[in-house]
């Protein structure tokens, strides 16, 4: 197979002292047995997308490795010396159950400690809000978290969090990239300066345990913890390590932990795949909770920012809801919690993001507080609590199963929406409800929304190609109507302009440019297109609604809207 003289350059490049033997080895290696992966690895710089840098492990450019790290590491300290030039920085860093994690962290640590940089590293694996919230505990400039979330075990990734807790935004986000960018291989100092490297854990652990304590229950008395039996499951990741301790110290005992899944792996070896989007991830955890009559079934993802729920439903039978419904209930009882005790005084917000649920807009309005929508990405939620310092923060979430709890960690934290989500199941069943039958109360209430979420998996650089194309289709030749319903409006946020296909005015959207699509059609649907920032996906995302007038009316009311659904996605061609 030829490979192209550009990429060749590049090859070439890592073939020199700068890189060590093994590097070398193992490139000459791939030239020779597997020229097309090398091609992959080469072809292209690893982006920051929006959540931060996540790839596959291996030796090259569009690979996660220890040059890349170390490139991407020493740009950072540039910047924050540069940021701050009249303070020592210090950055904190916590990894996952990932394989290399541990010692990527050390690499990374390293790097940051070479330049004068006070680290403080977590000695063992951690879940990812711990790191949000350990950044502003210990007053550091910035934080690190190695992890790839929920991708195939193959992958690992580099999160960029700032002095707020939250990840990287404008204007410091471009600014990093252009540091990291200036910066040659040759030049990332590598050598540690171990005198500034402190190993932190249980003195950590321990706060942060208390403040999701604090900010996770919503008023469930002991009675009704009692009464509830939990099923949780770690999927081999990190919430081991601080989810079953934050339930404990929140009162509850009935917590069975599905053994198989308990210890951290970061080959995953029950699962396909770690993702508690995915109904196969939650199997074992399901087929617990039916023996031991479960109430509630939760599993997180790798890096424990994301969760999946599952309730008895109507026929009590175990259902898995979907990060929309679990957004609601977490939401909505936040809003009573906060409404109850005298606190909402028309200076509060939720937030969401443009592919979640316009039911949330709802529930706002209901509540007399604001609801502010953004682009995908939990670090553009957080941003928004530093953009409204006049405004308090209740909670808000994304429909991709994450969830954040007020403002003392700034990004999605499943340990302490973990707790949320046991207070509403604990305080429905002890009022004689259940979690379901307030969610379907919520439909009533604020009219029925259901959506679905189709993903496409394209990989390599075929794939990209092939997504980029999509992208150009659907501006190029947009849908006219889905389910015979006619598009009245489309949104472009790459081109920030939204369009009224009735009347053919055009406005700005107020957001930065993002590779997204959103088509209105007259029915109140909405189809989302947008690539995925951490995946070589393409994701649709169709929500439909209506009227539901009563419990009894729920069946036949979601089967209509599950047909309405299926019709959107045959005329899409995606079924």
């Amino acid at each position: 197979m030829h490979i192209e003289p550009k990429i060749l350059d590049r090859i070439n490049g890592w073939l020199t002292p700068t890189f060590d033997k093994e590097t070398q080895t193992t490139i000459k290696e791939n030239i020779a047995n597997n020229p097309k992966d090398i091609q992959e690895s080469f072809y292209k710089d690893l982006e920051f997308g929006t959540g931060g840098m996540r790839g596959i492990m291996g030796v090259g450019t569009n690979r996660i490795n220890k040059y890349t790290l170390g490139k991407s590491t020493q740009g950072l300290s540039d910047y924050l010396h540069k940021q701050f030039p009249n303070e020592k920085p210090k950055a904190v860093i916590a990894f996952d159950c990932r394989h290399n994690s541990k010692s990527l962290a050390k690499v990374v640590a390293d790097v940051f400690s070479a330049n004068n940089i006070e680290v403080y590293l977590f000695e063992d694996l951690r879940a990812t809000p711990e790191l949000s919230f350990a950044l502003k505990h210990l007053k550091c400039h910035c934080g690190i978290v190695l992890t790839a979330s929920h991708n195939p075990p193959e992958y690992n990734g580099y999160k960029v969090y700032w002095q707020d807790g939250g990840q990287l935004v404008p204007p410091h986000d471009s600014a990093v990239i252009k540091m990291i960018n200036a910066v040659d291989y040759s030049q990332v100092k590598f050598e540690a300066n171990n005198a500034l490297i402190h190993y932190i854990g249980k003195e950590v652990d321990d706060v942060f345990i208390n403040a999701s304590v604090e900010n996770g229950c919503v008023g469930a008395t002991q009675k009704a913890k009692d009464n509830l039996t939990i099923v949780f499951t770690s999927l081999h990741g990190t919430s081991i390590t601080a989810v079953p301790e934050t339930l404990k110290r929140a009162g509850y005992k009935n917590v069975h932990i599905v053994k198989e899944q308990e210890v951290p792996d970061g080959g995953f070896p029950t699962v396909k795949s770690p993702n508690p989007e995915e109904p196969a991830a939650l199997k074992m955890a399901l087929e617990l909770a039916e023996k031991v009559n479960a109430d509630i079934v939760i599993g997180t993802d790798p890096d424990c920012d994301r969760l999946g729920v599952a309730v008895r439903n109507s026929e009590n039978e175990l259902q898995l809801l979907n990060g929309n419904q679990t957004m609601l209930m977490m939401t909505d009882f936040l809003l009573k919690q906060w409404k109850s005790e005298g606190k909402i005084i028309g200076k509060e917000f939720i937030a969401s993001t443009i592919v979640s649920t316009p039911m949330l807009n709802k529930l706002a309005e209901s509540y007399g507080v604001e609801s502010k929508i953004v682009l995908t990405g939990f670090k553009w939620i957080a941003k928004l609590i530093k953009d409204f310092p006049e405004l308090k923060f209740i909670g808000g979430g994304e429909e991709s199963f994450g969830y954040m709890v007020g403002d003392f960690v700034r990004d999605k934290d499943a340990v302490t929406s973990t707790l949320l989500a046991c207070e509403i199941a604990a305080i429905s069943k002890s009022n004689g409800s259940s979690f379901y039958e307030e969610l379907i109360k919520l439909y009533i209430e604020h009219g029925f929304y259901k959506e679905k979420l189709i993903s496409l998996t394209k990989k390599g650089i075929e794939g990209a190609q092939e997504i980029t194309q999509m992208m150009i289709d659907a501006r190029e030749n947009p849908f006219e109507s889905a389910n015979g319903s006619k598009v009245i409006k489309i949104e472009d946020y790459q081109s920030s302009v939204s369009t009224n296909m009735v009347t053919g005015e055009k406005t700005t959207i107020d957001m930065p440019k993002s590779n997204v699509l959103i088509y209105h059609t007259e029915d109140g649907s909405q189809v989302a297109l947008r690539p995925s920032g951490t995946e070589p996906k393409i994701k649709f995302y169709v929500s439909v609604n209506t009227p539901l007038k009563s419990i009894a009316d729920f069946k036949e009311i979601e089967n209509l809207l599950d047909a309405k659904t299926e019709a959107i996605l045959k005329d899409m061609k995606l079924i």
